[in-house]
């Protein structure tokens, strides 16, 4: 006999099942998450702990009619097996499978592209003001959890759906967690909340005890209602909330369905901004998830396997700073002897500060997914955790150069572009300030798909004065082009792949980097590539296959985009029919192409045989890095042909 995950189709066929299935319903969603992402890869301690409250939540509300809007889309595995797409779970995060994240193409349950933080209450008040100017009658439900609340945009949110006073529900999943232990004062408040009785249920209380006294009862009600909001002050969990015009409901046992639905059921009758605080175990159901969650938030199939096999590793000697936690390695096939991209710059890292006491580091929320975890071990007063705040974390770079420190800020560059404002404002404006910016999953990235593509960080950063741009083409590079970074009194952007960091043979020695200069790894007649970054492996792979049939190929490592090796340019373009190939594994609408042509035309000279290759104006979908590259023309044999088409022109 089949289970009950295989006869729900619809979440109708939630709401149909008695209550007492519904913890055998969670029990298979679990199996299910587990197995699947023990195949595919895939975000498993944040899924496997909000299994119940995404049952709840469909077992209380039809969201057909009402809305659910999630926030950090990797907690919505659960959501898809309810909606339709139990029997493509398997393809999850696979090319031309189901995406990692909520998405609209696939289900009317969808509503939104979703794979950053703090999106969900901003997009829920507009659904919710949407809904009733067009005479609707709808719930818009908002589940927002995993560090969110660390995010300035959830309080934009909040304050003006408070204000505003639509119908609508915040489910505030609280797992003590975002990717690694969540910080700031935010979540010491959210520690108090958890361990205080709900002040609801004491009101209710008082109130029936008053009530029973004849007489009494009534003429004291006012009273009590003024001593009570004197308790609320001081005692209640959702204070802060309630002054941003919420009414505050919990704790709640996540795990528990009876509470959770019967909580949920009450608050759905009530109008106006309600928030609702239920608590989860982020990893529950898989041991090894519960027990390091952030081992486990992007886990890949041998971390799975390794976690059914009681092997995960032992926490590193140390500090406790940070717990142990290691970047998620990358999806293309590892090379013997290499290292991931990551790892090399957080071990350079580590270097550079040991001999330079004023380099500090700084993280928005992902110490381990950035190698910074290991910083802070080795140097915890010099490293800083501004959680889900891109923002801040680089106007506090700024500041933090303007007295006199050398701050290197890591973050990944889909949720760099959330701070470019800052950018622009409090490092490149203020003439004196200075950081070094790792943008760490610089490119095609893989199975995260469109939210996490870092591909826009050239074409964003390039217009911007004084900002200088460059990629190390392989890990012997990485340490010298640190050492440029953070000596240059600039501010600078360092990109880098999630890739393994290649060790390129027959280039020489790395030698020191030298602001604004390229070099040339290989000479030939027929054609100069330019390559930028990672694009210089790919480079030298075509050039090396093209040399089989005769063709050469001059090869020049770019190194920066911004600024750009002048006499490199000049020098490519003044070769009368030779043609000048740019790669570059970013967009190609503003990138390092396009810098490269403007130098050019800029000097009067003569691009028509100019051939850029990148990504396309288009968002990438979701697939593992190789096979994405080698779609857009990204690998040796597809910038090989293109050249070859060019030559035969």
């Amino acid at each position: 006999m089949s289970g009950l995950l295989d006869r729900i189709s619809t979440p109708a066929d939630v709401r149909a099942l008695a209550d007492d299935k519904l913890g055998e319903l969670a029990s298979e969603i679990r199996e299910r998450i587990i197995s699947v992402v023990g195949q595919t890869g895939g975000h498993l301690a944040s899924n496997l702990g909000v299994v119940e409250l995404t049952i709840a939540l469909h077992r209380a509300f039809d969201f057909r009619v009402d809305r659910l809007v999630f926030d950090v889309g990797h907690q919505a595995y659960c959501h898809k097996m309810l909606t339709g797409r139990n029997d493509r779970f398997d393809t999850l995060r696979q090319k031309g499978g189901l995406s990692g994240y909520p998405h609209p193409a696939e289900s009317e349950y969808d509503h939104f592209v979703v794979g950053h933080a703090s999106t969900a209450i901003s997009q829920a008040l507009g659904l919710a003001c949407a809904a009733e100017l067009g005479g609707e009658t709808r719930r818009v439900v908002a589940i927002v959890g995993d560090g969110s609340m660390t995010g300035g945009l959830a309080y934009e949110g909040l304050n003006q759906a408070g204000h505003l006073g639509k119908r609508m529900l915040v489910v505030l999943n609280d797992n003590a967690m975002a990717i690694s232990p969540t910080v700031g004062a935010l979540q010491g408040y959210l520690g108090r909340m958890r361990a205080v009785p709900l002040y609801n249920e004491l009101r209710n209380e008082l109130f029936e005890a008053l009530l029973k006294i004849p007489v009494v009862g009534k003429s004291m009600e006012g009273l009590v209602e003024r001593v009570l909001e004197v308790a609320r002050r001081v005692l209640t969990p959702g204070h802060i909330f309630h002054e941003l015009g919420f009414r505050y409901f919990g704790p709640v046992d996540g795990h528990d369905m009876q509470e959770l639905v019967s909580a949920l059921d009450d608050v759905k009758k009530l109008s106006g901004p309600i928030l609702l605080h239920v608590l989860t175990e982020k990893g529950r159901g898989f041991t090894p998830a519960s027990d390091d969650p952030a081992k486990f938030h992007s886990a890949t199939p041998q971390s799975v396997a390794a976690g059914f096999a009681d092997s995960a590793p032992e926490p590193e000697p140390g500090t406790a700073a940070v717990p142990y936690s290691s970047p998620e390695p990358p999806e293309s096939p590892e090379r013997p002897g290499s290292e991931p991209y990551t790892k090399v710059f957080s071990r350079e890292l580590r270097r550079v500060a040991e001999s330079d006491p004023s380099v500090v580091a700084i993280t928005a929320a992902m110490p381990s997914g950035t190698g910074l975890d290991a910083f802070a071990r080795e140097f915890p007063n010099r490293y800083f955790d501004a959680g889900i705040a891109e923002q801040h974390a680089i106007s506090f770079a700024g500041a933090l150069s303007r007295g006199g420190l050398r701050p290197v800020v890591v973050i990944y560059s889909t949720f760099l572009q959330r701070a470019y404002d800052q950018i622009f404002h409090d490092l490149c404006l203020q003439p004196d300030c200075a950081a070094v910016i790792g943008v760490d999953r610089a490119g095609v990235v893989g199975s995260d798909g469109p939210t996490h593509h870092g591909v826009f960080d050239i074409a964003y950063l390039r217009s911007l004065p004084r900002i200088v741009l460059c990629a190390p083409k392989d890990a012997a590079e990485v340490g010298p082009m640190l050492e440029m970074a953070v000596a240059s009194g600039a501010p600078v952007a360092m990109r880098y792949p999630r890739d393994f960091a290649p060790a390129l043979t027959g280039v020489g020695e790395p030698a020191a980097v030298e602001l604004g200069v390229c070099e040339v790894l290989r000479d030939g007649d027929d054609c100069t590539v330019l390559a930028y970054g990672a694009g210089v492996e790919w480079a030298l792979g075509a050039a090396e296959e093209l040399s089989g049939e005769g063709i050469q190929c001059r090869v020049v490592n770019a190194r920066f985009a911004k600024p750009l090796d002048e006499e490199m340019v000049r020098e490519a373009f003044s070769e009368a029919g030779r043609p000048v190939v740019s790669v570059e594994d970013g967009a190609l609408a503003g990138g390092f192409g396009s810098g490269v042509l403007e130098c050019a035309a800029g000097m009067g000279l003569d691009t028509s045989r100019a051939v850029r290759l990148g990504v396309p104006d288009r968002f990438v979908e979701h697939g593992r890095r190789s096979e994405l590259l080698e779609e857009l023309g990204l690998s040796a044999a597809g910038i090989a042909g293109r050249i070859r088409k060019e030559l035969e022109r």
